[in-house]
């Protein structure tokens, strides 16, 4: 029986070129160790030269070390819509980055402070529930949690929680105003697809 699709069902001819995608999909590719490039090398690549530098450094403690490369080629080489998709590297990426760091970058790159600071807040809220789960667990383990003082802490654990949900909402609209996709937000805040499309209306 004949398909009513009038197309090739061959993959590589949905292409323009496809001897070109042949050669590009059903090879292997080649990968680049990042972490044994040279710094003054990886400063010439431009645009790719930012991701470059984060990607090798991300994972290091000396990430502030990288402040004046960085600030210059996102000056030198990124619109607005790639550094910002290199901030929520920067923020998902490595976790040596802190407030301070993010903050420091907003200072010297004023025309995104806007973008920064908010993942500064994310950063800042992410790190006052860890600090918190850390503390019931450190008090579950030492069975001090009883009678009236558990209820009190669990009061407490609710309505901090309900205030980290509004911080994370508020984190979500900020997001959405700026034209950040749903998909996006919902991995960086760890919103669900229902709570953002209630506030996007």
């Amino acid at each position: 029986e004949r398909s009513p699709y009038p197309y090739s069902m061959n993959w590589l001819e949905c292409f323009r070129n496809p001897e070109l995608a042949a050669k590009i999909y059903t090879r292997p590719f080649h990968l680049v160790d990042v972490t044994v490039l040279d710094d003054d090398e990886i400063m010439q690549h431009r645009r790719m030269g930012a991701l470059t530098l984060l990607m090798k450094h991300s994972r290091s403690r000396d990430i502030m070390l990288q402040m004046d490369r960085l600030v210059q080629l996102i000056q030198t080489s990124l619109n607005e819509e790639l550094a910002k998709a290199l901030f929520h590297y920067l923020l998902n990426g490595s976790e040596h980055v802190t407030v301070r760091f993010l903050q420091t970058l907003a200072e010297r790159l004023p025309q995104h402070e806007g973008n920064i600071m908010t993942l500064a807040e994310q950063l800042k809220q992410e790190g006052e529930v860890k600090g918190f789960e850390r503390g019931i667990a450190q008090g579950m383990e030492r069975g001090k949690l009883e009678g009236r003082m558990e209820g009190r802490m669990e009061g407490r654990a609710e309505g901090r929680l309900e205030g980290q949900l509004e911080g994370k909402l508020e984190t979500a609209r900020n997001m959405l105003a700026e034209g950040m996709g749903l998909q996006t937000i919902m991995k960086i805040t760890g919103l669900s697809e229902e709570q953002l499309k209630k506030i996007s209306h």
